[in-house]
């Protein structure tokens, strides 16, 4: 009698006497078949899957990809049948009872499914398929607000710039839209008693509030310091401090237009004082900072660097030097601080998002040329140089910039100590520095 074998369109398990195939041969034929399957190879794919079927008729990944394909053409029975056998062989295996509870809902089976998804988020809370289907459940059973709260659990395990996969993109762009209107609806309710008590208090807009809603309702991605070498504790993390703040601001902005006048006598004359911003040893992980190392894209023409005057570049820029000398909180680290530079970003290039080295010094921009297409972030806000306009913020909070023009960008960068450190605090971080890079004989560290 001819043996049985298995049909892929069918129920049929062979008769004949399986030869044992470890994990690893099995996932290699496995992944032959999904890679023949997507090249459009059928015959070849389901050729492949038949034999595999016969050598391994009960290893759960087999019955997975089999109850799979039983789901994609429509046999929810089959398919389940699989999944209760994949799901009984490897009952630690989160995918598979994910796998299973989208064969009971094409059955209709409501609670069974439920309970199959609860069983893959217990296995592992954050599977992304169980919380998309966790939320279609709830949507489906009229609870749009918890389905709401259940997708932007299935959002948050996606890695900031990572790509789902396709298998799921429809499901996540549903997901994306429930949260949309669950926010419009909550943002409906919140306005009008909100603003009932903006109204006693003045009617003004609280920013500090505004943020933490923003947050709150998924609009703002929270940012925390996150210095490359040395901490402060129990400093706040302020993106951009409050102008108010810094008076002096005032008498910087005053001769911008003479800083720029220097800037762009230097470029002329003194375009070998350039230097590229990024310059790393080769034995040092670039990370980020691959295409830009050692790179004219971004350069800098340094007044004072890591605390070394340059003497013949503070010469050529005198109203500059002067200005800076007399800004307050400038610090003064052995070979440390203070920096002053001019930012040189060439036409089409992008700083990526990165961090700097302490926070107990904050970063001041007076922006120069500044063409269309340029754009800076720290953490969750953006924001446009205007000419002659500054501002300070924290640069232990991650922060980009880019210039998407056909022209260079050009700022003044220098440093500054954090205000809300104490004279006795900036004095012991000062001497603490100094001590620490000389014990390691330190060389000198650059940060955007």
């Amino acid at each position: 009698m001819t043996a049985v074998g298995w049909s892929v369109s069918g129920t049929i398990l062979s008769s004949a006497a399986p030869i044992p195939l470890d994990d690893a041969a099995i996932i290699r034929v496995l992944q032959a078949s999904k890679a023949a399957q997507e090249a459009g190879c059928i015959g070849e794919s389901e050729q492949l899957l038949v034999r595999l079927a016969q050598q391994a008729p009960n290893h759960p990944a087999v019955l997975n990809e089999l109850g799979v394909r039983m789901l994609a053409r429509r046999a929810p029975e089959q398919a389940h049948a699989l999944f209760v056998r994949a799901t009984t062989a490897d009952p630690k295996h989160p995918s598979l009872w994910a796998n299973l509870a989208s064969s009971l809902k094409a059955l209709g089976r409501r609670a069974e499914e439920m309970d199959a998804i609860e069983k893959a988020l217990e296995l592992e809370p954050r599977h992304l398929s169980a919380l998309l289907q966790k939320g279609a459940y709830l949507e489906g059973s009229g609870n749009a607000r918890e389905a709401a709260r259940t997708y932007q659990n299935a959002l948050a395990c996606i890695p900031p710039g990572a790509e789902a996969a396709p298998a799921v993109a429809e499901a996540l762009k549903h997901a994306r839209k429930v949260i949309e209107e669950d926010r419009a609806a909550l943002t409906a309710a919140l306005e009008p008693p909100l603003a009932a008590v903006r109204e006693r208090h003045g009617g003004a807009r609280q920013r500090r509030v505004e943020l933490c809603l923003e947050a709150l309702m998924g609009k703002r991605s929270v940012y925390y310091s996150q210095p490359t070498w040395m901490y402060f504790p129990e400093l706040p993390a302020i993106e951009f401090f409050e102008r108010e703040d810094f008076p002096w601001l005032e008498a910087l902005e005053a001769v911008s237009d003479d800083i720029r006048a220097e800037l762009l006598r230097v470029l002329v004359a003194d375009r070998e004082g350039l230097q590229p911003y990024i310059d790393f040893p080769p034995d040092m992980p670039l990370d980020q900072f691959r295409e830009l190392n050692r790179s004219r894209r971004w350069s800098a023409y340094f007044l004072w660097n890591q605390s070394v005057a340059h003497a013949g570049h503070i010469a050529r820029c005198p109203v500059t030097a002067r200005t800076l000398e007399a800004v307050p909180l400038r610090p003064r680290i052995e070979a440390r601080a203070p920096t002053a530079f001019f930012s040189i970003l060439d036409a089409n290039t992008r700083i990526p998002p990165h961090t700097g080295v302490t926070n107990t010094r904050l970063t001041v921009h007076l922006p120069l040329v500044v063409p269309p297409g340029c754009g800076f972030r720290v953490g969750g806000t953006t924001r446009e140089w205007q000419p002659g306009k500054a501002w300070i913020f924290d640069d232990t909070i991650q922060h980009e910039a880019w210039n998407t023009s056909d022209t260079p960008r050009a700022i003044l960068i220098f440093d500054i100590w954090n205000p809300l450190l104490t004279l006795a605090e900036r004095e012991l971080i000062q001497t603490a520095t100094e001590i620490y890079v000389r014990h390691y004989a330190l060389p000198s560290e650059r940060t955007a």
